[in-house]
């Protein structure tokens, strides 16, 4: 049995636990399979961080994620299952379908960030390709926040963008879309290592009010980089209409 200051600091987190369905042994929640006599175990409620026995924290081994992705892919694979109960073959289906959302959202840094975020019961704003398209389909004006500290540079974009959109397609308008665009992908990248930042912050947190100021940080990144998105998107189709 760990003590308070080992679970503290383990990668690992063992919280609650169940009956094996098969042998009665006593498990960890987290566990998929029974350590006693090996059955699968039911599926149960958890997160996608919970799934893989992490902690909720930011900062995540990348290739130790893959190497328990693939090991539990081979466990949890359907044709392991083909001659076991029928509670087994639906579990190991189910659990299969938990692992590969689990994974898909964990090896990726910005899915990982708005994963934890929307566990905090933060949801960033209307920026998405989505809510663009909704947007269309319905004629209403999508919900984007400029970011201030990109008022200046958005402003003079929209001028060049309008001024392709009338016609006047001036070489200098699509050199500096060209040079716009430059620009904003490059500010694309420096967002990333701001973001490991903000990770690095979260994860040290001691307390309430340090976690928030870290998700704060977190969502103006995220809806920052989520609108200097959909502006490349519109320099490359006004770039697409014009060539």
């Amino acid at each position: 049995m760990k003590n308070a200051t080992q679970e503290h600091n383990s990668t690992k987190v063992i919280e609650g636990e169940a009956e094996c369905w098969s042998c009665s042994a006593v498990l960890a929640v987290s566990e998929h399979f029974c350590s006693t006599c090996g059955k699968v175990q039911p599926v149960r409620p958890m997160t996608h961080f919970e799934f893989f026995g992490l902690r909720k924290k930011l900062n995540l081994d990348e290739s130790q994620l893959q190497k328990e992705f693939y090991a539990l892919s081979r466990k949890l694979h359907p044709d392991v299952y083909a001659r076991s109960t029928a509670n087994e073959q639906d579990w190991s289906l189910q659990k299969t379908s938990q692992l590969n959302d689990a994974y898909r959202t964990l090896k990726d840094p910005i899915a990982r960030t708005q994963y934890l975020l929307s566990l905090e019961g933060i949801q960033l704003e209307e920026q998405s390709r989505s809510a663009t398209d909704a947007a269309r389909q319905s004629g209403e004006e999508k919900k984007q926040v400029v970011p201030p500290a990109l008022l200046e540079e958005v402003f003079e974009l929209n001028m060049q963008l309008q001024e392709l959109k009338t016609g006047e397609r001036d070489p200098s308008t699509i050199a500096q879309l060209e040079s716009a665009k430059k620009n904003f992908e490059q500010k694309l990248n420096e967002s990333a290592d701001e973001l490991k930042q903000y990770w690095n912050e979260w994860d040290s947190a001691k307390d309430q009010a340090a976690e928030k100021k870290a998700m704060d940080q977190m969502v103006a990144l995220l809806n920052r980089r989520s609108y200097i998105r959909n502006l490349v998107r519109d320099v490359n189709a006004a770039l697409s209409e014009a060539a």
